[in-house]
């Protein structure tokens, strides 16, 4: 193999690696951050949160969203003209197409700083 094959084979192999390491996705272990991570990290990294409360004990409960749902609906459709003129000379209904799309939900993490600033839980729900 003379030097531009090699030269050709180790770029080929270079940019899999990259396009590979790109396309991973990193998922968070929020129990090894529980005690340690801050309200001010969380708002850092996740940006302001969407909703959020200051409870009576100092704590503080707050929600991000992590992925909007859609809205489902009853979609309708011609195909072709409402009435159309056959051979015969009768009009006849061209057919009507009804398609459901169902809706899903938003996703939330709901992540509760104690008093201190520090993660005491996390959890991740819809509605």
């Amino acid at each position: 193999m003379n030097m531009a094959c090699r030269s050709l084979l180790l770029l080929r192999v270079l940019a899999l690696a990259v396009l590979l390491s790109a396309c991973s996705t990193t998922k968070i272990d929020w129990n090894s951050r529980v005690g340690v991570y801050t309200y001010d990290q969380a708002v850092v990294d996740l940006g302001p949160p969407d909703k959020s409360a200051k409870l009576s004990d100092g704590s503080v409960v707050a929600d991000w969203l992590t992925r909007r749902g859609r809205s489902g609906g009853t979609v309708g459709m011609y195909y072709g003209p409402a009435y159309y003129p056959r051979y015969d000379g009768y009009y006849h209904a061209a057919p009507y197409y009804y398609d459901y799309d169902p809706s899903s939900p938003d996703y939330f993490l709901r992540l509760t700083f104690g008093p201190d600033g520090k993660l005491q839980a996390w959890k991740k729900f819809s509605r």
